[in-house]
């Protein structure tokens, strides 16, 4: 993988834990790098980034200490995804309410403009992108 790449993958994710960057930001970062989709996966504890060519960087993701819920509250989620779109939730703060919402993570899918969330059980939640409030741009 380019160091270039590389190192706007780990800025984007530095960023984003900092709360220093919104979502969009986040995107457009990462689909100017050429990153087509990531996971990331709350119980290993990381993130995967992946590319066109199946190249790929893991990073370890920052959660907070919690426990995971054992039921998956779409509702609680779908909450957590509005309050990151209206600016009010920061990614920290997100992590956590999706914890509690019983998500064990989430694949972005930046080409087709959708995330899946996922339950312990297998339930999913798609969001597509929101046009109006994700800006891909800073």
């Amino acid at each position: 993988m380019d160091t270039t790449v590389r190192d706007i993958i780990e800025n984007s994710a530095r960023q984003s834990y900092e709360g220093s960057i919104h979502f969009g930001q986040v995107i457009g970062n990462l689909m100017n790098a050429g990153v087509e989709s990531y996971f990331a996966d709350y119980r290993s504890p990381s993130t995967t980034y992946y590319l066109p060519s199946d190249e790929n960087i893991r990073l370890i993701l920052k959660v907070p200490q919690l426990k995971i819920a054992h039921v998956f509250d779409k509702e609680a989620i779908q909450n957590a995804i509005r309050g990151a779109q209206r600016g009010e939730v920061k990614y920290p703060q997100f992590l956590e309410l999706s914890m509690q919402a019983g998500c064990i993570g989430y694949f972005v899918w930046i080409t087709g403009r959708h995330v899946t969330y996922y339950g312990r059980n297998g339930e999913t939640h798609i969001e597509p992108f929101p046009d109006a409030n994700c800006r891909l741009s800073s």
